[in-house]
């Protein structure tokens, strides 16, 4: 059967002051009324069963994620010890989920997307799941037309075409190579070459067949990982993840596994995606007024253009004379900034960690 992995552990650090490690992006209402994770969840609802959920976040924020998400029962919650990127989190649901389900396919995806419409991103969850049925061994990935020469992303370089393989929905091909982060102009050329994609991080296979990959590629982490599945139902978990957890290499599921795969397939997603990298994200998605900005709040603007800010509706935020500026105002910090430093707002967040200002992340 078909579950659904839902990775919560980031920490929004471009988001700041707004996202802080006791309420990142993910748990916040940024492109409308729901949470990120509320959103994201709420586009499984006649995908999977609620009881085939699994959402994997930091220990800390268990309590908000289980106030926010209601109907995932409470062991589909996983709260890691400590920080070890994906490669770690997907190895520990692949193994929580086959204890129950010997042939689980897995589709894991982030938190903090926005994905419309839900229906289309459902039916390439189907297609993808069709693929792996097909051939288990396959390891297959969601790509994003890009619409421009994004430096803050990486890429997937399409292959061969699969399509014939199957009747599909979605353009399939085998992948060539996974890109990193490009500088602007090999992006250009990227974009220029037309058989490049986004990497969305969206992926689907059998739990075996990942567990059979990080046997291959990461066998320290998968044994350290087995070590914390053998203790789930014992009074010794805590402790046993805890330990465990914390002497494994963090690692992206992309270095550890997909860029070493032999049989990997890309879909071109069907549905419009946007990864919130930033506050820039969310002005794309909820628009802007006739003079260009973007507000959330109380704000009153005098001659101010192409400026966003993110206030609360009890503290009013008056601007003058800004041009394409970012203000965002929290009870205990505010942030005035450029624009064009959008990617380095996640340096103020180092800064304030070396000043010993712990109560401002």
């Amino acid at each position: 059967m078909l579950h659904a992995i839902v990775m919560a552990g980031g920490s929004g650090t471009r988001f700041w002051p707004a996202s802080r490690a006791a309420m990142p992006k993910q748990l916040l209402p940024l492109a409308g009324h729901r949470t990120l994770i509320q959103d994201t969840v709420d586009r499984l609802d006649g995908l999977v069963d609620e009881q085939r959920i699994m959402v994997v976040t930091a220990s800390r924020l268990l309590p908000v994620v289980r106030g926010q998400l209601p109907q995932v029962p409470e062991a589909g919650l996983v709260g890691e010890p400590c920080k070890r990127d994906t490669a770690p989190c997907i190895g520990l649901a692949a193994l929580l989920v086959l204890r129950h389900d010997p042939q689980a396919t897995m589709a894991v995806m982030p938190s903090d997307h926005v994905i419309v419409p839900a229906e289309r991103f459902r039916m390439a969850i189907r297609q993808a799941e069709a693929i792996v049925e097909e051939s288990p061994g396959r390891l297959v990935t969601f790509g994003i037309k890009p619409t421009y020469p994004a430096e803050s992303f990486g890429y997937i370089q399409q292959g061969r075409p699969l399509t014939a393989e199957t009747v599909l929905a979605a353009a399939v091909h085998a992948v060539a190579r996974f890109r990193e982060k490009p500088p602007a102009s090999v992006a250009e050329e990227y974009l220029a070459a037309g058989n490049y994609l986004w990497n969305s991080g969206i992926f689907v296979w059998k739990a075996t067949t990942i567990l059979e990959a990080l046997a291959a590629h990461q066998p320290e982490c998968l044994e350290r990982l087995k070590c914390i599945a053998a203790a789930w139902d014992t009074d010794q978990r805590d402790r046993v993840f805890a330990e465990e957890f914390a002497a494994i290499k963090a690692i992206s599921i992309d270095y550890a596994v997909l860029e070493q795969a032999p049989d990997v397939a890309v879909i071109e997603a069907p549905f419009a995606w946007d990864d919130l990298g930033g506050w820039s994200a969310v002005a794309r998605q909820l628009g802007s007024d006739r003079m260009g900005n973007t507000i959330v709040g109380k704000h009153l603007g005098i001659d101010s253009v192409r400026t966003i800010v993110h206030c609360s509706e009890d503290h009013l935020v008056v601007t003058m004379g800004l041009e394409d500026m970012l203000v965002v105002h929290t009870p205990d910090a505010t942030l005035v900034a450029d624009r064009a430093h959008e990617e380095a707002v996640r340096r103020v967040v180092t800064e304030l960690e070396k000043l010993g200002w712990n109560e401002f992340l």
